[in-house]
């Protein structure tokens, strides 16, 4: 969800970002679309061709997408050790 909040919005943007495989990518956008944290559209194929390739899927993070992301970054700063106050002088 990072990748796409981020602007990358389209499975080969998404596979360079992460470096994860197209088989880890997929199946996750479909689930998260399923979910409902994702929406998916496809590009026109007329655009798609006039610039020599095949039409991309775009992916968007929804509003509860979004909370989930925020929610979830939150837990994992959580996470985190605390940082040590610095030494007064």
């Amino acid at each position: 969800m990072q990748a796409v909040a981020d602007g990358y919005q389209y499975g080969f943007d998404i596979i360079d970002q992460t470096g994860l495989p197209s088989g880890t990518v997929y199946p996750a956008l479909g689930r998260l679309e399923r979910d409902g944290f994702v929406k998916s559209a496809w590009e026109n194929e007329h655009d798609a061709h006039a610039e020599g390739r095949p039409a991309r899927r775009y992916y968007k993070l929804t509003a509860p997408g979004s909370k989930a992301l925020a929610d979830s970054a939150s837990f994992y700063r959580a996470l985190l050790p605390a940082k040590p106050k610095a030494a007064r002088s």
